[in-house]
């Protein structure tokens, strides 16, 4: 349902007017489409096709509804009619059709009851061309994220301890811990026919996603501030569709939920949020967590419009908001160990749209390939590995690529031997999705995360130094200074660099204030592109900005001095004489041994 916020009217069990339709997009209004001609069958079936192909394989019909937004409605027999037409439509088309709701519409005369419904046509899926839809989870440590993903893609609720999380670590001590330090991911899939096709029935990888429609891959970041830096590379290097903010209702919102709405709102990802554990607490709790979310998406500095998910309908209406430039947070108070709402989290997945159009998705698949690295493996017998996402472009086998920068500032030539989606092979990944790509003629010393695979007609450039826009979030010192040295993530790029220059009269900049800066890299160029996302910390120190130029990297140019960190020697304020030793502290024994050190 495109167009301004509808969530007021379609909340309701009766329905009045929708905005007006609109060329583009996947959503398509009928009044009545009772028994049509052959000629305007065929028109009806192409129709059909379009709209699929702008939703990736998924369109959203509503019946009985004017091309203005007037819902007029249809009688039991017209509605029945006109859902026959569609069935033959989206049979021709191979795609299935369900029904998604049916309402009734809100007349002044007492005539005979009218509905409106709003069906869900989506292709059964070929040669894996699948919708991808991919879903970063943030909140902070604790909050139940590991958990709740292991509830979704294993179909099994939790035992109350964090089993179901189990299956989302990677590594031993956070099986101990409990706690996530590094990037994992999951999937879930749905049929045609919107069933849930996750690993609750011992499912691989391949099987969910040659029976899937749609497929969410859900990516599990780290809460804890100790792995900060890992969670801010996963947001920027994945580039997410949608962000889940995870918040306990026994622990509420807490400095890391909004560090970490604060980092989805810098990137512009839409943002769901999620709160967990409500087992725990009393439905009075649950209620002042719900006030204090609304509260925060409410604020100047956020500018959202919260919508509590209690209903199907509900879960429909935000999902057909989420597509575009869209203001709403959608939020769900679930549970995975009773399980309660996790029902309507799905029922909003299954219609959640793509975020990207068909055209924009055509636009970017027509630029040069662009791949960004992330992970580096060296697999026995295969050679290494590279996973990451791409940017723009298309990747086949045995294309022929150029992967860079090396410390050098240089580009060699590499061949793309096999390709791996969601653990599965294929022959081709395009713009937007994320895969596994094993490499020839290389070697794992000579790769590292933040390189590019990029086309050889791009003739790529890198630089150590850039000019950027910023606008300084947070710095405990009244203003921040030439020489400042920071943490700075751009896309997969994350590498420390100074600030060689504040181009403003001040040399300096304040918190909430903007200005243009230059930054140089410490350690070695890298690939970068104008009007790209920047995100820069260094402690408590936060900022963003977007990149205005670059400097093309010379093979002799110098490179920054890097500031050390100075350390505190502590000295104690007073030395205990012999005299002051308790007599039981005799010659040798421990405690005279580390007073005499």
């Amino acid at each position: 349902m495109s167009g301004s916020s509808e969530h007021g009217d379609l909340a309701n069990n009766s329905l009045t007017n929708l905005p007006p339709e609109v060329e583009e997009g996947n959503v398509e209004y009928k009044l009545k489409l009772i028994n049509p001609t052959a000629y305007r069958l065929e028109h009806l079936v192409t129709q059909m096709k379009w709209r699929l192909q702008e939703g990736s394989g998924e369109a959203i019909y509503k019946i009985g509804v004017e091309d203005n937004g007037t819902c007029a409605g249809l009688t039991d027999v017209e509605l029945n009619s006109t859902m026959s037409t569609l069935q033959k439509m989206a049979d021709r088309l191979g795609a299935n059709l369900t029904v998604l709701r049916k309402l009734e519409v809100t007349t002044e005369s007492d005539e005979e009851r009218k509905q409106v419904a709003e069906l869900l046509v989506r292709r059964v899926p070929d040669d894996q061309q699948f919708l991808d839809i991919r879903i970063s989870v943030l909140g902070s440590a604790d909050s139940g994220k590991s958990t709740l993903l292991g509830v979704l893609s294993h179909g099994q609720l939790d035992n109350g301890q964090g089993q179901s999380r189990l299956n989302l670590f990677r590594h031993l001590h956070e099986v101990e811990t409990g706690r996530t330090s590094s990037i994992s991911h999951e999937i879930m899939g749905f049929d045609s026919k919107g069933n849930v096709l996750n690993f609750s029935e011992n499912r691989s990888p391949e099987e969910i996603c040659s029976s899937s429609s749609k497929i969410l891959t859900f990516i599990d970041l780290a809460g804890h501030h100790k792995y900060l830096k890992t969670t801010i590379f996963g947001l920027t290097s994945n580039q997410p569709d949608f962000t889940i903010l995870v918040v306990a209702a026994d622990r509420g919102i807490t400095a890391t939920t909004r560090e970490h709405l604060g980092y989805a709102l810098a990137l512009n990802v839409p943002t769901i949020a999620v709160v967990t554990k409500i087992d725990k607490c009393s439905e009075q709790s649950v209620g002042k967590i719900c006030k204090s979310l609304k509260t925060l998406f409410t604020t100047v500095s956020c500018g959202r419009i919260p919508f509590h998910i209690k209903t199907d309908d509900h879960a429909y209406t935000a999902a057909s908001e989420m597509g575009g430039s869209s203001n709403i947070i959608p939020f769900f108070t679930t549970s995975s160990v009773t399980g309660k709402n996790i029902d309507l989290l799905t029922t909003f997945f299954n219609v959640l749209p793509p975020r990207k159009n068909a055209r924009e998705q055509e636009q970017l698949m027509q630029k040069p390939t662009k791949f960004q690295i992330d992970e580096v493996y060296s697999v026995p017998e295969v050679g290494i590995v590279v996973g990451g996402t791409l940017s723009h472009g298309a990747i086949n086998e045995n294309d022929q690529l150029l992967i860079g920068p090396s410390t050098d500032g240089c580009y060699r030539s590499v061949k793309v031997t096999t390709i791996q989606r969601n653990r599965a092979p294929c022959r081709m990944v395009c713009a937007g999705q994320a895969a596994s790509l094993s490499l020839d003629d290389v070697d794992k010393d000579s790769v590292r995360k933040g390189m590019v695979l990029v086309s050889e007609s791009l003739k790529p450039t890198c630089c150590l130094r850039f000019t950027a826009t910023i606008f300084l979030l947070y710095h405990p010192a009244s203003h921040l200074s030439e020489g400042f040295q920071a943490t700075v993530h751009v896309g997969n790029v994350r590498q420390t660099a100074i600030i060689e220059e504040i181009h403003n009269d001040a040399k300096s900049i304040g918190v909430n204030e903007q200005a243009s800066a230059t930054f140089c890299f410490v350690c070695h160029p890298e690939h970068l592109e104008t009007a790209s996302t920047l995100l820069f910390r260094e402690r408590t120190t936060k900022g963003m900005g977007q990149i205005t130029s670059i400097h093309p990297f010379q093979p002799h140019e110098e490179k920054p001095t890097p500031r050390t960190r100075r350390t505190r020697t502590t000295t104690p304020r007073c030395i205990p004489s012999t005299s002051h030793v308790s007599s039981t502290s005799q010659p040798g024994s421990p405690k005279r041994q580390s007073l005499e050190r």
